[in-house]
């Protein structure tokens, strides 16, 4: 679905990411790792389209969407970004946050009520302003929105930052849920260790914007990767 072919990106004359090669299989999910500063969140930029890369190749679907905007790649590859900060109308209520996304898809309505049943803690909160919504709350929402739209890869940034343990059980779920099912593939920058492995079937490592190491994930690779993200 989604491939990095030595990949180079960065700001101004500071590369942040240098020569990655990643890829992220039709249907499945895989996690990036690293400390802060490691350059997760360049690394997904890059992928979107929001930063240019500075060499090497990105390819989409088999297609190589290098040069390509931001708004082409979603059109092309469906794709879905959530990037960190639990993002939301703040204004608006939950229901209205729902909508925004919904209005004018053929099917809106019943992707609402397929978003609910995923995460049922927002149907008692439809109509409460999204502002007023708890960290855990208004990350539910935000991937939620993005699972309207019918992504064929969804790009999540951080999803666990800030909030409790009860609802990154829920966000492993639904991410499991749809990579059995198929249809969705997920690129997942994490660094909750036990929930990136569980949620993806192949990880990377990233230290100091470079790839230092990968594997199958599962619980089995947790100790690995602990031992990779000490060094």
């Amino acid at each position: 679905m989604l491939e990095l072919r030595g990949v180079t990106a960065g700001y101004g004359r500071t590369m942040v990411v240098n020569d990655i090669n990643l890829v992220v299989p039709d249907d499945g999910a895989v996690s990036v790792m690293g400390h802060n500063g490691a350059g997760k969140t360049t690394l997904l930029r890059a992928a979107v389209g929001l930063l240019p890369v500075r060499s090497g190749s990105i390819f989409l679907g088999g297609e190589d969407v290098t040069k390509w905007r931001p708004n082409k790649r979603v059109r092309k590859g469906g794709l879905a970004y959530v990037p960190q900060g639990q993002l939301a109308f703040g204004q608006m209520t939950t229901m209205e946050n729902l909508q925004a996304v919904a209005d004018g898809r053929r099917n809106g309505k019943q992707k609402i009520d397929e978003m609910l049943d995923l995460f049922p803690v927002l149907k008692g909160l439809l109509g409460r302003k999204a502002g007023l919504l708890s960290g855990g709350q208004r990350q539910q929402l935000s991937i939620a929105r993005a699972l309207i739209t019918e992504p064929k890869m969804l790009i999540l940034d951080e999803p666990t930052e800030g909030i409790q343990p009860n609802v990154v059980a829920e966000i492993e779920r639904v991410i499991v849920q749809f990579t059995q099912i198929g249809g969705l593939s997920v690129l997942l920058v994490e660094q909750h260790v036990g929930f990136a492995l569980r949620a993806a079937g192949t990880y990377y490592v990233l230290e100091s914007g470079r790839i230092t190491s990968s594997g199958a994930g599962g619980e089995a690779a947790i100790a690995d990767v602990r031992a990779a993200m000490a060094v």
